[in-house]
């Protein structure tokens, strides 16, 4: 299967009156046509930053993002409108993302309008098309946000999302702000339109059970640098790094007789501004060593399975010391 996108070395840094506050820090990565790959790792390590900076939302302070193999790193507002054909983003809340005073078909059609394509019939036959498509009923074209649950909000963002057809989606925890029965809804829809469309996602979610649900790989993030990345199942089976191993240690057991032991982090969060060199990880890892203070290296320890750990083959075979 070809790649829609290769990231390489893809960084954002934000000043701050106290320095560079490295939100995304030379973070690589591909994803291939038709498939998932889901974001995790704890609030403020850069997920939706990164998300956003893909769809050039925010501007990349280094780093390349190639898109069906052309270089659009830095793409004039030309390009970067015929972009936004084939790349679009699904927002965490529907609510704050909506214009509340716009119908549902007025939002629907909105980006119809921008692209100038269509005649109005046309507009209208297409937005009829895309709320069928997103399972949303017609009494609702000329509803109001606040006149909806949260379920038919962010079936709406969808519905706009896929207007221009696009090929790639980037989904920023779209369905935290919703009920769970709500959530198992709109992750079947989503993963239906896939296989109709056959669109790529970018999953940002901080919940591991969706993301093992609905993605193909996985990357973890921690503090603006992506320190495992492997197939979904693969990760969930065989964590290599200590912080993807504590990640993991923390979602509940449905069996209440099956044994769990849960990984308790210690020490305090390194700053992310002008951060020392070295793993970022180290000041809470239990197998901290004199070499965590290098530069980490990410290393391909099983066959597509990468992590950012210089104590990483000691964990695969078990022969690990603390300290």
């Amino acid at each position: 299967m070809s790649e829609i996108l290769r990231v390489e070395n893809l960084t954002k840094f934000f000043d701050t009156s106290g320095g560079k506050l490295h939100a995304v820090d030379g973070v690589s990565f591909s994803l291939e046509k038709g498939k998932t790959l889901g974001v995790v790792g704890e609030s403020g390590c850069g997920k939706s930053t990164l998300g956003r900076t893909v769809l050039h939302l925010l501007e990349p302070t280094a780093g390349k993002i190639y898109f069906e193999g052309k270089d659009i790193t830095k793409v004039g507002k030309k390009e970067l409108h015929k972009l936004r054909e084939d790349m679009q983003i699904i927002f965490q809340d529907p609510f704050s993302s909506l214009n509340p005073r716009m119908t549902v078909s007025d939002t629907i059609a909105e980006p119809l309008i921008l692209q100038k394509k269509l005649q109005k019939v046309q507009i209208g036959q297409e937005v009829e098309k895309l709320m069928d498509t997103v399972g949303l009923a017609g009494r609702f074209a000329n509803a109001y946000p606040h006149e909806m649950d949260g379920g038919r909000r962010q079936r709406v963002v969808i519905a706009r999302a896929l207007a221009l057809n696009p090929k790639f989606i980037v989904c920023d925890e779209p369905v935290s702000a919703l009920d769970v029965s709500i959530q198992a809804q709109i992750l079947n829809l989503m993963q239906d339109l896939q296989e109709e469309r056959g669109l790529s996602y970018i999953f940002v979610t901080h919940d591991l059970s969706v993301v093992k649900y609905i993605s193909h790989d996985i990357v973890v993030m921690y503090l603006g640098q992506l320190v495992e990345k492997a197939p979904s199942v693969e990760i969930f089976r065989s964590p290599l790094h200590p912080y993807t191993k504590a990640l993991l240690s923390a979602i509940p057991k449905p069996d209440v007789h099956e044994k769990s032991k849960r990984i308790l982090l210690k020490g305090e969060l390194t700053s992310p501004i002008n951060p020392k060199p070295g793993c970022r990880f180290a000041a809470r890892c239990l197998y901290v060593c004199d070499r965590c203070h290098e530069p980490q290296v990410q290393k391909e320890i099983m066959p597509n399975h990468f992590v950012a750990c210089c104590r990483a083959e000691e964990l695969m075979t078990g022969t690990l010391q603390d300290g």
